[in-house]
């Protein structure tokens, strides 16, 4: 098993787009996945406060089979509306759940989740709206790497600090029932906009390693202690993401991988699921790579589990990346020696 600071866009098919407005009046933004084909979903919903539309639809019980994208933005509940930009763009295009006879009666559903950043660096009622969704979705693209205070992490703060969209993924190789290797790969996209903190006070490194982070040195870390002493944590917040995987997996199973994501948040963020945190993690399934192997349980097991480490990494990976917001720090300015 191999973990890197990679892309969401590591597993083929899945492309990201984003869309932002950051000046004196504004400081929010949207974040659309979307797929180049229908793929198999499910959602984990853990926060106290959450903001979420079509995450019913996820659930194996129900109608739909597949998705084709997933928004995630900033706005609290008036962030739901860049939704909207999404279904209308997929519904352009002829994509969505088909209930006529004709190719242009579709109903594109589209599971979302914000995150709390009204007044943030700008205007309390400035959050995004339907023209956010269908810019980001336009945008989407299979090499879309960056990452830090872009899309739906525009105005993200953890734990009194920048935060912001974070990535990483790993593969994994099983044996199918011939013993042949297949290779999965398993990728994160975090927007962390937490209550809890992702950094150690006494050491001033983040809770969760990062190939990137070193120990910073003594001026930094007292500079990064004095201002977490001093600050008071936001009181409304949420981490929200998606992990995506090639592997074929059905509804529960994939509920099953968003579930496990979970663990991940729990590693890097202390605390997490607080209640006034509205923690929401979907997962994504293309369904190119059969399995093919008779022990499914433990392949699952694997997977969940890679699925928990490229979170946690995602999400310290979002808070290193983050630049400063006009009243708050990131932590790269306050501790630059822990670059390597």
């Amino acid at each position: 098993m191999t973990i890197d600071a990679g892309s969401l866009t590591d597993v083929a098919g899945i492309r990201v787009g984003h869309y932002e407005r950051s000046n004196r009046s504004w400081s929010t933004g949207t974040t659309v996945i979307l797929a180049d084909h229908p793929v198999t979903a499910g959602v984990d919903v853990r926060g106290g406060g959450p903001g979420t539309r079509e995450t019913d639809a996820l659930s194996p019980m129900n109608l739909v089979e597949h998705i084709d994208a997933i928004c995630l933005t900033g706005g609290s509940a008036f962030g739901l509306r860049a939704a909207d930009g999404v279904v209308d763009e997929l519904a352009d295009r002829g994509r969505g759940f088909s209930v006529g006879t004709e190719p242009h009666q579709v109903v594109p559903v589209v599971p979302s989740a914000v995150i709390f950043d009204l007044g943030r660096g700008g205007h309390f009622r400035h959050h995004p709206d339907a023209d956010f969704g269908r810019r980001a979705t336009k945008k989407a693209s299979q090499t879309e790497r960056r990452r830090g205070s872009i899309g739906a992490g525009t105005g993200a703060v953890a734990g009194g600090l920048s935060g912001g969209i974070g990535m990483a993924s790993g593969t994994l190789v099983l044996n199918d029932e011939h013993g042949e290797p297949t290779r999965v790969t398993v990728a994160a996209l975090c927007v962390v906009n937490a209550r809890g903190s992702l950094i150690n006070p006494l050491t001033g490194r983040p809770w969760e390693a990062h190939p990137g982070i070193k120990t910073p040195n003594a001026n930094d870390r007292r500079g990064l202690a004095n201002h977490l002493d001093d600050i008071e944590t936001a009181s409304l917040n949420t981490t929200i993401g998606v992990v995506a995987t090639d592997a074929r997996l059905d509804r529960s199973e994939a509920t099953r991988l968003a579930m496990s994501t979970h663990d991940g948040l729990s590693r890097a963020i202390r605390p997490v699921h607080t209640l006034a945190d509205g923690d929401t993690m979907f997962a994504m399934s293309t369904g190119a790579v059969d399995l093919g192997v008779t022990e499914r349980t433990i392949a699952l097991s694997r997977l969940s589990a890679l699925a928990a480490d490229v979170t946690a990494l995602a999400c310290v990976d979002a808070v290193i990346h983050a630049t400063p917001m006009a009243t708050v720090p990131s932590y790269t300015s306050l501790c630059p020696s822990a670059l390597r």
